[in-house]
């Protein structure tokens, strides 16, 4: 009973603190599933499956709608490659593959298709060995070709100002997608090594020999990482259009100095683009990513990395393309609201992301905390925040076309019950194909808003749907339409049902 009232309190408290944003009917609702830290290492496949099971399922009730899955950690795969060994993030031993065999990534790329998530493959594309990793297998790139690498501490990269390493890591791109069913390829914030003290990014010599024209070393390698991302992008888009390419900065892009021209924040910390040479607004601007997600970590009221402040700049200056907001589960409910001090600031972090123009979501940091419920953040979520399902923001940039209607929708007596039955349209082509349906519910009385996603019955793959009919005294209308690849939403068909 104790453990029930401090529940209902905690959901009045939220409801309260909640400012009555209305939920949208479009918003990213990502989650990272990461496998550097060692949550699946030397696990069995049906251990490991249990575990990422229970994360999905916590991520559904939450309303998620994707999922980033690390399969590219350090130049290597939790998946079959041809190009790369077998991670020792899976097995406990790199190069060695799972016993029983099976392929983390089809098999979750399925399970999150099954939920109605998108699957992203998240990759880091120029990390070749962590610190933790002690032996390389002999697939390894590296042991391949090791000029093409350089060491700075105990890491172990891909050089950026070399064209043969650009290839390199689009031919696992187009390996991944080509054989994969995945919505995204997703990178995050690891582009030239995060700086340690006295070391220097041992690149002169790469630089002196290609520099391209470039005068200085800082600027050209900001152009390696821009060329890099240009030909992912290229690759990507030109063996399947509709997957996207995304990318999650750090978050702070450049701080704001007196005479610079660079657009800055006001904060004091490590940046985009001086510190790791990954000038993300540019990349933005010239269309080379389909969405980003800089990780605003913080919390409000930080001293030199101030969420508020962040947001805002991200929001002014980063909308030419989707932007969501990378979100920290345990800082933002270890702290809490400047003005109420008895709640944690996950209200006001929700106001500031549905409220500011051009942010159209958020990516959850890290699944596990959401499976765990740390601070009740799965729970705010579920009850107050996320109550109904939400379709992905738009990507006109990509495709604009709605699909056409669906045919023939009726209401059908059949031996397991009343069915409401349809046929999909026919397609011109990939792009138009139907790969879901809406479909949504009015009382006789309620007035046809179709973008109140609390009138969403369902959102399925299948032409059919088992009707709730109790003694057919109540009259409804219910409403169906189509989705694309890209989410576009075809006109509705609609269908009057007495239940």
């Amino acid at each position: 009973m104790k453990r029930l009232l401090t529940f209902i309190c905690l959901l009045c408290c939220l409801v309260a603190s909640s400012r009555n944003i209305p939920e949208p009917k479009r918003e990213f609702r990502g989650s990272w599933i990461q496998c550097v830290n060692g949550q699946f290492e030397g696990l069995s496949p049906e251990v490991m499956r249990e575990k990422l099971t229970q994360q999905l399922d916590a991520l559904e009730k939450c309303h998620a709608n994707a999922v980033m899955f690390q399969v590219r950690a350090e130049a290597d795969a939790l998946y079959p490659s041809k190009l790369e060994p077998w991670s020792r993030f899976l097995t406990g031993r790199q190069g060695q593959a799972p016993q029983p065999y099976w392929d983390p990534l089809a098999w979750i790329i399925q399970q999150c298709h099954k939920r109605g998530m998108e699957l992203h493959a998240w990759i880091n594309p120029y990390r070749a060995k962590t610190s933790g990793t002690k032996d390389l297998a002999a697939t390894h790139p590296y042991m391949q070709h090791p000029e093409r690498f350089m060491k700075y501490g105990d890491l172990i990269l891909f050089n950026p100002g070399l064209k043969e390493n650009r290839k390199a890591i689009c031919d696992v791109v187009r390996d991944i997608v080509s054989r994969y069913d995945v919505d995204g390829i997703h990178i995050d914030d690891y582009f030239y090594p995060y700086p340690q003290a006295d070391l220097e990014i041992p690149d002169q010599d790469t630089f002196r020999s290609n520099n391209r024209g470039f005068n200085d070393i800082a600027s050209w390698r900001r152009n390696n990482v821009d060329l890099l991302m240009q030909e992912l992008y290229t690759t990507i888009h030109s063996v399947k259009p509709w997957v996207k390419f995304g990318v999650a900065p750090f978050g702070i892009y450049h701080n704001a100095q007196a005479g610079s021209v660079v657009p800055g924040s006001h904060t004091k910390g490590l940046q985009d683009y001086d510190d790791l040479y990954a000038d993300v607004l540019n990349w933005i601007n010239k269309g080379w990513v389909d969405y980003c997600i800089p990780q605003l970590y913080w919390q409000i009221g930080h001293p030199t990395a101030d969420y508020d402040t962040l947001i805002r700049w991200w929001a002014k200056n980063a909308s030419a393309r989707p932007l969501m907001i990378g979100q920290d589960v345990d800082r933002t409910v270890k702290f809490t609201d400047l003005k109420d001090e008895t709640i944690n600031q996950l209200p006001a972090k929700m106001e500031l992301q549905r409220s500011l123009p051009g942010v159209v979501g958020s990516c959850i940091w890290y699944s596990a905390a959401i499976a765990e419920n740390h601070g009740n953040y799965a729970t705010a979520l579920s009850h107050v925040y996320q109550k109904n399902v939400a379709l992905q923001p738009l990507m006109p940039f990509i495709d604009h076309k709605a699909p056409g209607k669906v045919k023939g929708l009726k209401a059908v007596w059949t031996p397991d019950g009343l069915m409401l039955v349809w046929f999909p349209p026919k397609a011109k082509t990939l792009m138009d194909e139907p790969r879901q349906y809406i479909v949504y519910r009015f009382e006789r009385s309620e007035r046809k808003n179709l973008e109140d996603a609390s009138h969403i019955v369902t959102i399925t793959n299948k032409t059919f749907l088992k009707l709730p009919y109790v003694q057919g005294n109540d009259k409804y209308k219910y409403y169906v339409t189509v989705l694309d690849r890209l989410q576009n939403e075809s006109k509705a068909k609609s269908e009057s049902v007495k239940l």
